[in-house]
């Protein structure tokens, strides 16, 4: 089969879900498949060589935003389009992501969600045109339901069948001004009805989008993520002196706070005095602020020194890093729709430790590769690390439950297997 996917960029730092998808993309092309990852607003920034590597960025950038913030540059000579979607400029325009937000960011979602009429129809344009000049593929994926305005018209033009993935919507939304945090909610229910199919990669995720969404339960299919395993593996031997990780960006939301106050009570219970803690993940300018608050909070409990950080690491430099730990906890505070880093750590026999909530418990159950403690409570985090960090043989075997599970059921391979089935049943109904 032919696929195409449509998956938003970064510019500047590592996105789980881009990653994802060109992995995902990666192994299709290796499994004899011919898949195809387009980039949309910014270029994306990746661990790993590119599967598109040559693929054009399609909705610029720059060119969405003045087509948003100045009608008449809708007209804007070609010329000038084509300047500003160049992959210097996005390139550089990267450096700051992040740093729209409030009614620009509404009202740029609410647009983008409402496709050709929306202010960006000349995007679309652009991208049909590229869909009908090269060979047109059997399914389209966008890796997003933020892009669902977009389907309406590729459908109608092409006729290619169109499939969207779940995934983090929920709090995307949720952080947006009235009215367009309700408006956009809305219209991305009614786009999303359109299409062929919808995913998650979690039953959780799935029954929480299909109550915002008004969706019939069962309509959002469940694919669990998946992940590249080359490369990753148990270490030779335990980390000593023990070792508690962190995976994620470098924010409030996923827990780095209550993972500080939690190393913080470990140290304060006495029975681990060894212990260090190692945090790595993504972080952009606007975190730096709340990092050196958690650095301030090690420092007055005279422990900065037992702890580490690690931001932007590459795909190796994460591979050792998640060797060297003795367990990781991400204590996301919102509806993590998955967690990919979950699996990272069980991909190196690393067990886990998270609060039963979300996606967590579903994860944790299914591969046996971790701890759930309850949500909010920093000193029964830390009392399930101390348990682990001096029970090595628990530890082991949790960790070689969760390693099991992941060649199992989260292997790339099989991510790709679900993806052709799914895209396979849209084909049928073209036919």
């Amino acid at each position: 089969m032919k696929l195409l996917f449509l998956t938003p960029g970064t510019g500047s730092y590592y996105c789980g879900v881009c990653m994802r998808d060109n992995a995902l993309a990666k192994q299709l092309c290796a499994d004899g498949h011919d898949a195809v990852l387009l980039p949309l607003y910014l270029p994306l920034t990746l661990e790993e060589a590119a599967a598109s590597p040559d693929a054009p960025v399609f909705f610029g950038g720059l060119n969405v935003y003045l087509q948003q913030r100045f009608p008449w540059f809708r007209k804007a000579p070609l010329w000038l389009d084509r300047l500003l979607n160049h992959r210097v400029i996005l390139k550089w325009l990267g450096r700051f992501a992040g740093m729209t937000h409030g009614a620009d960011t509404a009202a740029l979602t609410l647009s983008m969600l409402k496709g050709e009429e929306g202010a960006q129809n000349r995007e679309i344009d652009k991208l049909i045109d590229w869909i009908l000049k090269f060979e047109r593929p059997d399914a389209i994926w966008l890796s997003t339901g933020l892009l669902a305005g977009v389907a309406r018209r590729i459908r109608s033009e092409t006729g290619v069948p169109v499939f969207c993935s779940l995934q983090g919507e929920d709090s995307f939304l949720d952080g947006l001004p009235e009215p367009w945090k309700t408006s956009s909610w809305e219209e991305m229910a009614r786009r999303l009805e359109e299409l062929d199919g919808v995913v998650a990669p979690s039953r959780f995720f799935a029954e929480v989008m299909e109550g915002r969404l008004g969706l019939k339960a069962g309509n959002v299919e469940v694919i669990p993520n998946g992940m590249a395993l080359q490369g990753y593996g148990p270490a030779l031997v335990p980390p000593s002196p023990p070792v508690v990780g962190y995976l994620a960006r470098f924010i409030r939301g996923k827990g780095l706070g209550a993972v500080v106050e939690a190393f913080v009570e470990l140290h304060r219970r006495g029975r681990v005095p060894e212990a260090r803690l190692h945090c790595a993940g993504t972080m952009i300018p606007e975190d730096q602020p709340f990092l050196e608050q958690q650095k301030a909070r090690l420092r007055d409990a005279g422990l900065l020194h037992l702890a580490e950080f690690s931001p932007n690491i590459s795909r190796e430099e994460k591979v050792r890093f998640l060797q060297s730990l003795s367990l990781l906890s991400v204590p996301a505070t919102y509806g993590e729709a998955f967690g990919l880093y979950l699996i990272e750590a069980m991909a190196c026999a690393v067990p886990v430790v998270q609060p039963r909530v979300a996606a967590f418990p579903e994860i944790i159950e299914s591969s046996g590769g971790g701890v759930l403690v309850d949500p909010g409570s920093v000193s029964e985090m830390a009392a399930a690390w101390e348990a682990l960090l001096l029970d090595p043989a628990r530890r082991q075997a949790l960790g070689l439950a969760g390693l099991e599970a992941v060649h199992r059921d989260h292997s790339m391979a099989r991510m790709a297997e679900q993806f052709l089935e799914v895209s396979a049943r849209g084909k049928r109904k073209e036919m």
